[in-house]
């Protein structure tokens, strides 16, 4: 298993959970995004820096992801293209998104970007609290643990 981080807007403090693991776990974890990343020095942690563009990033991920693999993105189309590839795909506010749940993150999404589009003001998503970074770091390491057990 390797994760892979769409980085671009994954806050700082769940880069920080997602670092600590990578080494406890000595699991390879890669971050994408469109602008240079800061990582550690470390043997399993690198970064990516994919060219401006929308989704370039996300095209990226996509395009390396495997089977097994796990991807933290808050990007719902994303998380959907990993799941059709195999993969599994886990929020920064600790959302796991599955089979049974995305489509329905699909439509709100949608539903969302047509009221915006229609000049209504949705509101941005609330800061990430306690309780989403607890809610993020229990559902990684249920996921690496599971891994490892595969092992």
């Amino acid at each position: 298993m390797k994760i892979w981080v769409d980085a671009d807007a994954c806050p700082v403090v769940i880069r920080e959970i997602l670092f600590k693991a990578a080494e406890r776990t000595s699991t390879r974890l890669t971050l994408v995004a469109n602008q240079s990343c800061r990582v550690p020095p470390s043997r399993y942690i690198s970064s990516i820096q994919v060219n401006p563009g929308f989704d370039v990033a996300d095209n990226e991920i996509v395009k390396r992801v495997e089977a097994g693999d796990l991807v933290i993105t808050g990007d719902i189309p994303l998380a959907n293209d990993v799941l059709e590839k195999g993969g599994f795909a886990l929020s920064p506010r600790g959302e796991r998104y599955t089979a049974e749940n995305i489509k329905a993150r699909l439509n709100i999404r949608d539903f969302l970007d047509t009221l915006r589009g229609s000049g209504i003001d949705t509101g941005g998503p609330p800061a990430l609290s306690q309780g989403d970074r607890k809610a993020f770091a229990d559902h990684l390491d249920r996921i690496l643990a599971r891994h490892a057990q595969k092992d």
